[in-house]
C-alpha cells in the first residue's frame, strides 16, 4: 500500500524523547491519519511510492505547535482597546463590546480568521475558549485544525448565557454536542477566574469535568491585583483558594499563573495543575512574567499560549518561545535558563501533555497523528542552520511552508487550501465595520 504522503530530503526533528537532535537528510510517511514512518532518506527503500510526494530540500520537517490558550474569536477585538491594564481593558472596552457583538455568527467566522493565522503560523492544535464555543467547534472543524475547545463560563449574563443560573447546563450541552463526534475537536470546561466565578460554580465545573472526562481551564493570578482582591474576598491567594475547594488536578490547565509565591507553585506541582503561559500578552498588559524557571524546577508540566488577538495582538507561536526563554534569563540573569530544548517542548510536546494529548500529538513518532509542519531552512533568518537551538530565538511563523493535520494538508507552499481563505476575510471585514460604527 502507497503512503498518502511522503516528505523526502527534509531535515527531520522528531522532538521525541526531549532530544532536539535532527535528521539531516531524512524523510517522514504519513498514512491515513498517522505518521507511518520516519528515517533517513538512506533507509527509505528506492520503490516507495506515496499519492503525494513532497521534495522538502531546504526544509524542516517538525511536530506541529500547540496552542494551550486562546480566545480565538477575540480577532474581532484585536487592536480595539490597546495599552491598557488588565482590568480596565476587561470592564471597560472587552466586556461591553462581547455584550454587543458576540453571536454564532461573529464567532464562527472570527475562530475560522484565527485558524488561518494560527495555520499559517504552524499551530495545529489550539485549546480555546469563549462564549458560543459551538460555533468555534464548528469553524476550527471546518478550518481543519485540532482544537480543545472549551464552553465559557462566568456567573453574569454572557454571550449565549443570558442567565447564569444556566452556565453549567450550556456547558454540558456542549459536552454532549461534541464528545467523540469529531476527531479534531475534544469539548471542554473553561470557568473564566475565579474573580468571575463564585466557589460553587468553580465546584460544579470541576465536577462535571471529572464526570464527563474533560479538560478544566482557568485563568490563574495573572495580575497582583486578582491576588490582593482573593486575598480580601476568600482569606487565600487564588490558587490557594482553588486548592480549598479540590479544583487542582492533573485535568486543570490554569493560564498565565503570573503571580505565585512559593507556595502557590507547590501547590500546582503536588496537584499535578498544568500552566499555559502567555509571555506576550502578560507583556502587553503589563501584567508581570511569570516565574516559569521556579515552576520547572518543581516539575509543573509547562506550555505556551498566545492568549486572545485583542490581547497580543498576533497567534504567532514561535515568537511567544522567544518571548518566553528571553524573559526568564532577563528576570533571572541567568542565560542557562529555560533552555532551547524546554521551549520547543512547551510549544509541542508539553502543549501535548498540557492537553491530555501526550499520545496522540507532539513528536513526529510513527504512530502518532500526523500533524507536523516544513520550515524554509531557505530564509535568511534562518540561514546557517546549525541545529533546532536556532529556532525559538530565530524562527518565525513567517517560516512555515506547509501545514498538515490530521493527515490532511491545510496549508502548502503558504496557500490555505483546505477552505476559502477570502471568504473568511470578508465575513469579518463586515463584522468589524459593525464595531467600528
Amino acid at each position: 500500500m502507497p503512503y498518502d504522503i511522503l516528505i523526502t530530503n527534509s531535515t527531520i526533528l522528531p522532538l521525541a524523547d526531549n532530544s532536539i537532535s535532527h535528521i539531516d537528510c531524512g524523510y517522514l510517511a504519513i498514512k491515513d491519519d498517522q505518521i507511518a514512518a520516519v528515517g533517513a532518506m538512506s533507509e527509505l527503500p528506492a520503490d516507495t511510492e506515496a499519492t503525494i510526494t513532497i521534495d522538502g530540500s531546504g526544509t524542516l520537517t517538525m511536530p506541529g505547535l500547540v496552542n494551550t490558550h486562546n480566545h480565538a474569536a477575540m480577532t474581532l477585538f484585536r487592536g480595539l482597546a490597546d495599552d491598557l491594564p488588565l482590568m480596565e481593558w476587561l470592564n471597560n472596552h472587552i466586556f461591553p463590546a462581547e455584550a454587543k457583538f458576540v453571536n454564532h455568527e461573529m464567532v464562527y467566522w472570527c475562530s475560522k480568521l484565527a485558524s488561518i493565522e494560527m495555520i499559517r503560523s504552524g499551530t495545529t492544535c489550539v485549546a480555546d475558549g469563549y462564549f458560543h464555543e459551538d460555533a468555534a467547534a464548528e469553524a476550527f472543524r471546518d478550518a481543519g485544525i485540532r482544537a480543545v475547545a472549551a464552553q465559557g463560563v462566568v456567573d453574569f449574563p454572557a454571550p449565549g448565557v443570558p442567565d447564569p443560573a444556566g452556565n453549567i447546563a450550556a456547558v454540558e450541552q456542549f459536552i454532549d454536542n461534541w464528545q467523540g463526534k469529531n476527531p479534531l475537536i475534544t469539548p471542554a470546561i473553561f470557568c473564566h477566574a475565579p474573580y468571575t466565578c463564585s466557589p460553587e460554580t468553580l465546584q460544579k465545573g470541576k465536577e462535571l469535568a471529572r464526570q464527563r472526562k474533560v479538560p478544566f481551564f482557568i485563568h490563574l493570578a495573572e495580575t497582583e491585583f486578582e491576588v490582593q482582591e482573593s486575598i480580601k474576598q476568600h482569606g487565600a491567594t487564588p490558587t490557594r483558594h482553588l486548592h480549598q475547594l479540590g479544583v487542582l488536578d492533573h485535568n486543570t490547565i490554569a493560564a498565565h499563573c503570573v503571580w505565585l509565591n512559593d507556595e502557590d507553585q507547590q501547590l500546582l506541582a503536588d496537584s499535578g495543575t498544568k500552566v499555559a503561559s502567555c509571555p506576550g500578552s502578560n507583556m502587553k498588559l503589563a501584567s508581570g512574567i511569570a516565574p516559569l524557571a521556579g515552576l520547572a524546577a518543581r516539575g509543573v508540566t509547562l506550555s505556551l499560549g498566545t492568549d486572545g488577538c485583542a490581547s497580543n495582538n498576533n497567534l504567532d507561536l514561535f515568537e511567544e518561545m522567544d518571548l518566553a526563554g528571553k524573559l526568564q534569563k532577563a528576570k533571572h540573569l541567568d542565560p542557562t535558563l529555560l533552555p532551547a530544548e524546554k521551549i520547543l517542548r512547551m510549544a509541542t510536546s508539553g502543549g501535548a501533555e498540557t492537553l491530555g494529548l501526550e499520545d496522540q500529538i507532539g513528536s513526529l513518532t510513527p504512530g502518532r497523528k500526523a500533524d507536523c509542519i516544513i520550515l524554509d531552512l531557505k530564509q535568511a533568518n534562518l540561514t546557517p542552520f546549525y541545529g533546532a537551538g536556532l529556532l525559538p530565538s530565530a524562527a518565525s511563523g513567517h517560516n512555515v511552508l506547509t501545514t498538515i493535520i490530521n493527515g490532511q494538508i491545510v496549508m502548502r507552499d503558504r496557500k490555505i487550501v483546505h477552505f476559502n481563505e477570502a471568504e473568511t476575510l470578508s465575513r469579518v471585514r463586515e463584522l468589524a465595520h459593525k464595531v467600528r460604527v
